[in-house]
């Protein structure tokens, strides 16, 4: 079976919100051996600035997708590359949603049909009650991720790559400890379709919800910690300034 595993970063969390990619990683696995010649992998521009919160984690900034090219001039290059394939994604959702927006909004192909494993709800299953990132997992899996300093696309679909063989039974194949896929369409739908549904959904149940108690010491430590990212931000939290919330 041909497996893409495949990664991305952002500008932040949501592209409801006009988030967009600033990279994009995949490399190959056949028969459950990794294709180290067989890559694709771009930085690209965003077309929007990129906060300096996400830069922290991903280094990567303005100035160094300034000449990059946007999605659109590598999106058939993509299309290509995963054709046939099923994509392996830890935390599916975040990053077919960015990659689903893209293609929506340059008026390419779905890959609403493409085989998707979710990496990520396969190790949740597994080890529950456990922390189940990236990190953790080629910790838990003695896989060696020295190498990584900031989170980068291509590295981290690399080490994808060795997290979901060792998760599957190392390189020989165990059919019990396959993971199932599902299409990309069971994990995100496009922004106009989704953003009603999923605003009633998130409010829906605030709205059965009862208000929950909150304790003199659980309070105080709200506090705390609010006074203490109002401080780290240098006086930039929005609830001192509400005119510009």
């Amino acid at each position: 079976m041909r497996l893409i595993m495949l990664d991305t970063e952002t500008t932040g969390l949501s592209p409801l919100n006009g988030d967009r990619m600033v990279e994009i990683g995949a490399i190959e696995v056949h028969n459950r051996s990794v294709q180290a010649e067989k890559k694709f992998h771009y930085i690209l521009n965003p077309e929007r600035h990129i906060p300096e919160v996400v830069v922290r984690i991903h280094g990567i900034d303005n100035a160094k997708v300034k000449d990059k090219p946007v999605f659109k001039d590598i999106a058939q290059e993509f299309l290509d590359f995963i054709e046939g394939a099923t994509l392996v994604i830890h935390n599916a959702s975040f990053d077919l949603g960015f990659i689903v927006n893209e293609l929506h909004l340059n008026g390419l192909d779905s890959i609403k049909h493409m085989p998707v494993i979710d990496t990520l709800a396969f190790a949740r299953k597994k080890h529950p009650h456990q922390r189940n990132n990236l990190d953790a997992l080629c910790d838990r899996y003695n896989i060696d991720r020295g190498m990584r300093e900031l989170h980068g696309a291509l590295l981290d679909s690399e080490l994808l790559a060795e997290v979901y063989l060792a998760m599957t039974g190392g390189r020989q194949f165990s059919l019990s400890m396959d993971m199932p896929s599902q299409p990309a369409s069971s994990f995100v739908q496009l922004p106009e379709h989704s953003r009603g549904r999923d605003e009633q959904a998130e409010t829906a149940g605030l709205m059965k919800r009862k208000a929950l108690p909150i304790h003199a010491d659980e309070h105080a430590a709200h506090q705390i910690m609010m006074e203490r990212i109002h401080k780290e931000s240098e006086g930039q939290s929005i609830w001192h300034h509400p005119e510009i919330a």
